[in-house]
């Protein structure tokens, strides 16, 4: 069962090997905060955090580092609309972002390293660059020479001839930036300060650097040369990740990731999103009015990762209608354990060793094939819902307590490697506030009241106990109940 990857540098499903064995460097190049985060980035950080997940649970061990660009043309942007500063709109952003994933239930990185906090880096790899031959100051800008790179365009697929054609069309001469390059190819590592926009001292003058430039430095300080997985959305592969190669491996003269993995795109009712077709939804706002986050993520993990996936209503109902069945089995332990004989807590064993897991990693090994992965985790949270109800109406089930448990800690620890978690205590403790015992003893007096005949009083207490998310069944046996 050995996991195989596309790799969007070649073009192919590969065999996943490690730099080192049994570790895995791995960097997903974030968000720019200068907004909420929205349901791409939603997409986006659930998908790397399940493939950091899947990656724990086979055995690596995963260095998982995300960035935070915090200097960019759009933050600058907010400050001045709201007369505020780089560093506070940045700051803002950036703590929204974890309450966000928080909801969502994303596991932190490892470390969040933040461009202005890696300028001693960024500024290190312009030198070597400049060094080297692959930069050239001009004006207080520096300027990556494009064409001094004989592999640009390797990830991307595109080659500079057949841009060329194209390209002239679309400049402006006249752009003082145009006129300071040696080609039109040729990007910004390293920008001259503007007045009134933050800026740092550097051999070239006061500037700031270019976009591209971070990611590589970022990576490098942090991971080193060659990493195992460079992740992001496919809007990144030209230019972002196509200049981080041209930056990087101009300096190093090695590879700087073996497997280069890209999400798909969301659209909203068929359209891009956009906040000009206003169809624009941020994380916050999509869960405030009610959506589970859990019911979010499964409607993230039933697309293949690379595919585009469109986010409508239907969608989404779909999604939650999927957690509800995934949930209820999740809580069958905590709801049946103790009739079946068994304690909830015991023994919840990650890994476990069984034919379904065998299966589920067998499904997921292909690319991160997490929808067919889904599949396992359905059957099996299906079969505990229909054993479920045989016992809340017949009194037992048809499957041995043993082997219900062995498929209960299943589904828990194959919907942990998906981050799928049901809120225990909230989800069996919020539909009543009776205990068993107080349950047991109004079922009674419904009794007393029964044999009075006494049926009003009976009706009374039954709906009562419905009130608290109760149901009874009657049968010639006795009554049986069960928390909703």
């Amino acid at each position: 069962m050995t996991l195989t990857l596309y790799n969007t540098l070649t073009r192919r499903q590969e065999p996943f090997e490690t730099v080192e064995p049994g570790k895995v460097k791995m960097y997903y190049c974030g968000v720019t905060v200068y907004d909420y985060c929205h349901l791409g980035h939603a997409r986006a950080c659930i998908v790397w955090d399940v493939v950091r997940r899947y990656l724990q649970f086979i055995g690596y061990e995963v260095r998982y580092i995300q960035n935070f660009t915090d200097i960019d043309d759009k933050i600058l942007n907010r400050a001045r609309v709201e007369n505020s500063s780089m560093e506070a709109v940045a700051d803002r952003f950036i703590k929204a972002y974890f309450e966000d994933m928080a909801r969502l239930g994303i596991k932190e990185a490892d470390e969040y390293p933040r461009a202005t906090y890696t300028m001693n880096g960024i500024q290190r790899l312009i030198h070597e660059l400049e060094n080297k031959g692959f930069a050239y100051p001009a004006d207080g800008d520096v300027y990556y020479a494009v064409r001094q790179f004989a592999e640009y365009g390797k990830l991307s697929g595109r080659k500079l001839e057949d841009m060329q054609a194209g390209k002239s069309e679309r400049v402006n001469v006249d752009d003082p930036e145009y006129q300071k390059k040696k080609d039109p190819f040729d990007f910004a590592l390293w920008k001259a300060a503007k007045p009134g926009e933050p800026a740092w001292e550097s051999p070239w003058g006061t500037g700031r650097p270019g976009w591209h430039i971070e990611c590589s430095a970022m990576v490098r300080d942090r991971l080193g040369d060659t990493i195992d997985i460079h992740a992001g959305g496919a809007d990144l592969i030209f230019p972002h990740h196509e200049n981080e190669i041209a930056q990087s491996e101009a300096v190093t003269g090695k590879p700087l990731a073996r497997y280069w993995l890209h999400n798909g795109m969301v659209k909203v009712d068929g359209e891009k999103m956009s906040k000009s077709l206003g169809n624009f939804t941020t994380i916050r706002d999509l869960l405030d009015r009610g959506v589970d986050p859990m019911a979010v993520r499964l409607f993230v993990l039933t697309a293949q990762y690379r595919t585009p996936i469109d986010f409508t209503d239907e969608a989404i109902a779909a999604a939650t209608n999927g957690w509800h069945t995934i949930k209820e089995g999740l809580l069958f332990g905590y709801q049946y354990g103790k009739k079946l004989g068994w304690e909830p807590g015991e023994g919840e064993p990650s890994p476990i060793e069984n034919s379904d897991v065998e299966r589920f990693q067998e499904i997921v090994n292909n690319d991160f094939n997490f929808p067919g992965g889904l599949t396992v985790l359905f059957e099996l949270a299906k079969e505990l819902r229909r054993e479920g109800h045989i016992l809340v109406h017949e009194g037992k089930t048809e499957t041995s307590p043993d082997k219900l448990k062995h498929q209960w800690q299943t589904l828990v620890t194959l919907a942990g490697v998906l981050g799928l978690e049901a809120e225990i205590e909230a989800e069996t403790g919020k539909n009543n506030g009776l205990s068993d015992a107080e349950i047991e003893a109004k079922i009674q007096q419904r009794q007393e009241a029964r044999q009075g005949k006494n049926f009003a009083e009976s009706d009374r207490i039954r709906d009562e106990l419905q009130a608290e998310g109760i149901t009874l069944i009657d049968s010639r046996d006795g009554t049986r109940w069960h928390r909703n």
